[in-house]
């Protein structure tokens, strides 16, 4: 007997999901048989990205999006809702590292800039998800905060402080709409072997490296497939009395 998949002929929207953690979400959903809806800012990951998710299940396309302007994500959902009648699962992905300093010598432009894609981002994205799926009366949405959002961390208070109030608006989401069979939840992973942190982020630093491997109690970096792993589970009725939670996916981060 054939094996059911999870989120079988389900609909799912993909914020930053060319790369990294985003990309390894889409393609784990396709395996699960999901329509995947990616929204992206065009990049040179496009057509390798969209291959291996097609890879999986062709009824996969692509919509280039820049998730502050919120005109073009409201177009975004539209453009799903007309392609596939709708949009059973969200994940609210896109996100940059930011600027690296002190709170006294952050930039204006780096604080606004960071502050824009991380969490004014996330809160375009489920303010024209929750409409369409509180008219539909069910969904699932997930938003990639960060195990950053649940502790502080030198020279990134843009970052921390925008990880931080999406989980705020992931709790008061859940409740607000519940009683319209919507789930919301978060997911937080620790520092992940993805090409923002890797090779933009810390580049060749073996020093950094090893330090940042340290903080977990595994010892090393998660590697994105792990947190697609949680994703599924959020996505799928696997977790379907599971909402208004923060999933922390960090190596034993937060142990210490």
């Amino acid at each position: 007997m054939t094996k059911m998949k999870k989120l079988e002929n389900k609909t799912i929207l993909i914020t930053g999901g060319l790369s990294g953690i985003g990309r390894a979400c889409a393609v784990a959903a396709a395996v699960e048989g999901a329509n995947i809806v990616v929204a992206d800012i065009r990049s040179v990951a496009l057509d390798s990205a969209m291959q291996d998710i097609k890879s999986e299940n062709e009824k996969a396309t692509f919509i280039e999006c820049d998730v502050t302007k919120a005109g073009q994500v409201q177009e975004a959902v539209s453009n799903c809702i007309k392609m596939f009648g709708t949009i059973d699962v969200a994940l609210n992905n896109a996100g940059v590292s930011g600027e690296s300093s002190r709170i006294g010598e952050i930039t204006e432009e780096g604080w606004n800039s960071t502050i824009n894609v991380n969490l004014t981002g996330v809160f375009n994205c489920m303010k024209y998800e929750l409409l369409h799926m509180a008219a539909q009366k069910k969904g699932s949405i997930i938003n990639m905060s960060s195990v950053l959002g649940l502790v502080g961390y030198r020279n990134s208070a843009a970052y921390v402080a925008a990880k931080h109030a999406i989980i705020g608006l992931t709790k008061a989401a859940a409740l607000e709409y519940a009683p319209e069979n919507i789930r919301v939840n978060a997911i937080c992973p620790g520092f992940i072997d993805t090409p923002m942190l890797v090779q933009e982020g810390i580049k060749e630093d073996e020093k950094a490296k090893a330090q940042i491997k340290s903080l977990h109690a595994l010892d090393r970096f998660g590697k994105p497939e792990e947190i697609a792993k949680g994703f599924i589970f959020l996505a799928s009725d696997d977790s379907s009395f599971v909402t208004g939670s923060a999933l922390a996916i960090d190596g034993g981060y937060l142990a210490h």
